[in-house]
């Protein structure tokens, strides 16, 4: 595919620690440079169904499935990260059925420009958590945390709440290390029936429901 534009990458003042990563009693945990562990934002939003992920993954029937989604949504993620980096020549050893999922949602990765940071580590005090950002960027022209879903089909809105709860947790850690502030939250979604979704939303209307994820979560661990 010949690239149709070539995306703005502004340089921040910033440092973007490296974490050290480990996973803890089935919790993904990172290590702050100020040396506390921190758990990761996607655990924490997720927490409310990970039974039902845990039981859905081990059913054997499902592993295949569980394996296939794994590889989708890594190489998609590789696939648009090197998209947007401007690199020529991105397209690697990716199956065929992620290939086509790029190629599906590519036009609405047009609507991205001025790149200020891509697959960076983020933490935060004021909310105990860390994690990794997939995009940081303007969408549309506003500065946004951006994140990108790969799905088997599409999804209701209602279904995907820790995505923008986990979205906004990214715009308050981002702030919170550069100043900087954060207009919305995007979620890009690839589905193999051929759709896209794009969600565009405010944080501000996730902060509750954030801080009550991070209370059950710490009840049920501490």
């Amino acid at each position: 595919m010949v690239k149709s534009k070539i995306f703005k990458h502004i340089e921040l003042e910033s440092n973007f620690d490296s974490l050290s990563v480990e996973n803890k009693a089935g919790v993904r945990y990172y290590k702050s440079p100020n040396g506390k562990w921190l758990p990761s934002v996607t655990t924490v939003t997720g927490w409310s169904k990970r039974e039902f992920f845990k039981e859905w993954r081990e059913n054997p029937n499902n592993r295949r499935e569980s394996k296939r989604c794994l590889t989708r949504g890594n190489e998609l993620h590789t696939l648009i990260e090197d998209y947007l980096n401007n690199n020529e020549d991105f397209w690697g050893d990716k199956l065929p059925i992620n290939v086509e999922l790029f190629k599906q949602i590519q036009p609405e990765l047009e609507r991205i420009d001025n790149i200020y940071a891509q697959e960076v580590p983020l933490w935060s005090n004021t909310l105990g958590l860390a994690g990794r950002v997939d995009c940081v960027a303007e969408f549309d022209g506003e500065l946004s945390i951006i994140d990108f879903k790969g799905s088997t089909k599409s999804k209701k809105e209602e279904w995907i709440e820790n995505y923008f709860r986990q979205a906004t947790a990214y715009a308050i850690m981002f702030q919170e290390k550069t100043n900087i502030t954060i207009k919305n939250i995007v979620i890009m979604v690839a589905n193999e029936d051929g759709t896209n979704q794009i969600f565009v939303k405010k944080p501000l209307s996730y902060v509750k429901g954030l801080y009550q994820d991070i209370k059950n979560f710490k009840k049920d661990t501490e």
